[in-house]
């Protein structure tokens, strides 16, 4: 009887510690939660910023100073008055 109870002690322990459900799966599953914080954190801001983006291209009246960011950034225009050089050295 006292083996019985000593090998059903340790079965219990080792699962307890090392087993689906244990110590060592709470801890992967802890550092696992801790990165998707992160990445959740991470998305939220980007979410934001596009929200901000698309709250300031509003069809009614669009902020002028964004479409022209926009225009220069994205689309690879200058405006009339503005100065472009080119490099005309070899690549390399």
């Amino acid at each position: 009887m006292l083996l019985l109870c000593l090998g059903l002690t340790a079965y219990f322990a080792y699962h307890t510690l090392k087993g689906r459900h244990g110590f060592e799966a709470r801890d992967k599953l802890l550092e696992r939660e801790s990165v998707l914080q992160f990445e959740i954190q991470s998305l939220e801001a980007v979410r934001a910023k596009l929200e901000r983006d698309v709250a300031l291209l509003r069809p009614d009246l669009p902020d002028p100073d964004f479409v022209e960011e926009i225009a220069r950034e994205v689309l690879g225009f200058a405006h009339p008055r503005d100065r472009v050089l080119m490099d005309n050295s070899p690549a390399g």
